[in-house]
């Protein structure tokens, strides 16, 4: 008998309006009260989500509808957390495909797509956001086709059950011009084309570990589709790890399924639902859960390989502890870190890096800001190095990086100006069309270290109105330089504070980072160079107090604004002799010596080839 279950995940390209069309399928099925308040987009929990407008963890919800119980799993729509997509893959059993009705499928729908079909799953489509002005519904659907076809789905699979959604105002419809003004249709084609869970009802329990979680409470939690069985709270089961011979026997204290968003405690769980344990600490993503000597170890759950590595070191300015921070140890950082590589897949710690030293290995810068600035939030103090790709060794012997496949959206006005920018970073254009909507689309292969800061300046050169998506496309030979930063930086001589005398002066050589009154140290970073060379300044200089008085002395002229950064910005105008220096409170640039006459002597050094 088919199980009355549905497990779905739900894929599509950034901001292409998943989370929102959760929101409207939650208050279709009336999982929340009339009384009720649930907010803007539910799944979103956490601070960061909210305040970036993405999601970045995967999150599990359920609802019911007539007699069925649908887990709904929403994932992450950026490349940086791919990871979390295909995590989440391994344990649901059909995917609804969001695309945007103006934008069309984006580089990470590709991505999406291309990865619930390696997992045999087949799609149900929403072409979202049809009620959008600029909206082209069809011209979606006709580029969704291509995008299937293009990924070699079968004939069958080319007859895909779509439906034309808006996620704010809460419908789904068959048609465009359909009348439908709920989410009934969508439900319903949820229940009759998702398939019922592929597993075995009967025999001893077994379970893969697709999701982590932890309570001060209880400890680890871990979970995932049960494949086979039933467990009770009590049972005595174990941990198997793929090549790993040795097993951890422990009893289950407690069990969870998802109710609405909510984890409901839960005497047995079956096979089909997807389900929370407690009871044992020492849990990974990948790791099988069984009876006791029933089962093999499952094989791991297989994500494409971290592009970037970041080095975090601990904070030994001379302001170390000043912002509030409670954490300052390199152990304190490194313990942090591996508590993130523990629920994360594609966040690995290199355990050959120096003592002093904690290397995080990720999918994207994005993905490393996100992690650093969650940190400084739980009161960490770091200082952290800048982005550095992953090289490899190739066949031949030659060395090899990654490349992305990075794809842009902007108006036409802006294409010279980002053709140029991307040109310096050694990227080779690959295609280029114009769009009905008077935008040009431009596809780019690229060095992953080309796209380090590349984002922010997008944004500035479109003003703000261009899209871009980047895909990880394998390893290439060395593409050569890429000339960063054009301009040097000017460096604190002594502590004090940024005095306005002295940011008059200084604001002359360059561009400043902080607003009078900031604490600084010698060594210290307090602003951007004019040109590319660096410059050693007074910046916290008095004015000289005589009783000599001129005509012009108490005028004063007007100070240029100081430039603030975002976290993202902050780490990609790093140079590999420069530290940014991250606390609760501030973000501070330094150089890695703070000493300026050990630094020449290091710089001396550097400058002889072994």
């Amino acid at each position: 008998m088919p199980l009355k279950i549905r497990n779905v995940g739900i894929i599509a390209h950034v901001d292409h309006g998943k989370t929102t069309l959760v929101d409207a399928i939650f208050k279709q099925a009336g999982t929340f009260r009339e009384n009720q308040h649930m907010g803007d987009r539910v799944m979103d929990s956490n601070d960061l989500e909210r305040e970036k407008g993405i999601t970045i963890l995967s999150k599990v919800a359920s609802i019911r509808f007539k007699d069925y119980k649908i887990n709904i799993v929403d994932t992450p729509g950026h490349a940086d957390f791919g990871g979390e997509v295909e995590r989440v893959l391994s344990m649901v059993d059909g995917v609804l495909l969001i695309v945007d009705a103006n934008e069309g499928p984006m580089p990470q729908t590709r991505f999406v797509l291309k990865k619930a079909f390696e997992n045999g799953l087949k799609p149900v489509v929403c072409i979202n956001k049809i009620d959008r002005e600029n909206a082209q519904p069809h011209h979606a659907y006709d580029k969704t086709i291509d995008l299937f076809i293009d990924l070699g789905a079968s004939e069958e699979d080319l007859f895909f059950p779509h439906l034309y959604t808006s996620g704010a105002s809460g419908f789904a419809r068959l048609t465009p011009e359909g009348t439908e003004m709920d989410m009934r249709l969508l439900l319903e084609t949820i229940v009759n084309s998702v398939p019922s869970p592929k597993v075995e009802v009967d025999g001893s329990f077994r379970l893969q570990v697709n999701n982590l979680d932890y309570s001060e409470y209880l400890g680890r939690m871990f979970g995932g589709k049960v494949l086979r069985g039933t467990v009770r709270v009590g049972d005595r089961v174990e941990m198997l790890r793929e090549d790993v011979v040795k097993k951890a026997a422990f009893n289950v204290t407690k069990l969870w399924t998802y109710e609405g968003i909510q984890l409901k405690e839960v005497e047995a769980v079956s096979a089909g639902e997807i389900a929370m344990l407690a009871g044992l600490d020492n849990v990974l993503i990948s790791d099988t859960i069984c009876h006791v000597d029933t089962s093999e170890a499952l094989p791991a759950i297989k994500v494409e390989p971290s592009t970037l590595s970041m080095s975090f070191f601990a904070n030994n300015s001379p302001l170390a502890g000043r912002d509030g921070g409670k954490f300052l140890t390199i152990h304190k950082i490194r313990e942090r870190v591996e508590k993130e590589q523990a629920v994360s897949v594609s966040v690995k710690v290199d355990p050959e890096a120096p003592a002093d030293t904690v290397k995080v290995q990720a999918r994207g810068e994005l993905q490393l800001a996100i992690l650093i600035e969650t940190m400084r939030r739980e009161g960490y103090e770091m200082q952290i190095a800048r982005p550095q790709v992953i090289y490899q060794r190739g066949e031949k012997n030659q060395i090899e990086e990654p490349f992305e496949l990075a794809t842009l959206e902007l108006p036409e006005e802006s294409v010279g100006g980002v053709m140029e920018d991307l040109a310096r970073r050694k990227g080779e254009l690959v295609d280029m069309r114009k769009n009905d909507s008077g935008t040009t689309t431009l596809q780019y292969m690229i060095p992953t270290r080309g796209l380090i800061g590349f984002r922010s300046s997008y944004l500035t050169l479109t003003r703000g109105l261009g899209i871009m998506g980047s895909l990880f496309d394998g390893y290439r030979p060395y593409g050569g330089e890429i000339e960063s930063r054009t301009q040097g930086s000017l460096i604190s001589k002594d502590p004090g504070k940024l005095t306005r005398y002295a940011y008059e002066d200084v604001q002359e050589r360059g561009t400043l980072f902080y607003p009078i009154g900031t604490e600084l140290y010698g060594g210290m970073i307090v602003g951007a160079c004019s040109r590319d060379e660096d410059m050693i300044v007074n910046a916290t200089k008095e004015k000289a107090a005589n009783n000599i008085r001129s005509a012009n002395s108490e005028a004063t002229s007007v100070l240029d604004s100081h430039k603030e950064f975002s976290l993202e910005q902050a780490l990609s105008w790093l140079r590999d002799d420069e530290l940014l220096e991250v606390t609760p409170k501030q973000l501070r640039f330094r150089k890695k010596v703070l000493d300026h006459s050990e630094r020449r002597v290091s710089e001396r050094k550097s400058e002889v080839f072994v």
